[in-house]
């Protein structure tokens, strides 16, 4: 396993494990939701291992999407050609949404998972990208 990520470069590992963080943090914050919601209306928000398991894999899915993002834009960057290189982007893109939706479409449908658990993580590390951006540039100042 450590063999396949050597070639990632050290920017890639630092900013995805920054954005890990955020969104198990986040996930977190948001289980403590369901579970306050589920506290004050119990009908209609639930909490039980629905939400657990599809926030955790949520998350997972959110990250790895950033993760591939970061692999690919390492790659292409080293890339001479610019066509090719768009095209790799494009293409990357593509399956990186094509799995995302898979993953919604599973949240929906399958009953082991509340699907609103399992989609909102998908948002989480565009919130902790702004955030950290927004942290980080106050630090600057």
């Amino acid at each position: 396993m450590g063999r396949m990520f050597a070639d990632v470069q050290p920017a890639v590992k630092k900013e995805t494990k920054k954005v890990a963080i955020g969104t198990f943090i986040c996930v977190i914050l948001m289980w403590a939701v369901f579970g306050i919601g589920h506290l004050a209306a119990p009908e209609q928000i639930p909490f039980d291992y629905t939400v657990i398991l599809a926030g955790f894999i949520g998350g997972v899915v959110a990250v790895l999407n950033f993760f591939l993002m970061g692999l690919t834009v390492q790659k292409v960057v080293s890339m001479e050609d610019d066509k090719q290189a768009a095209a790799k982007m494009k293409t990357s893109y593509t399956q990186r949404m094509t799995f995302q939706i898979l993953w919604g479409i599973l949240a929906i449908a399958v009953p082991c998972f509340q699907f609103v658990a399992g989609l909102l993580p998908l948002l989480f590390p565009n919130i902790v990208i702004k955030t950290v951006g927004i942290i980080g540039g106050k630090k600057a100042a």
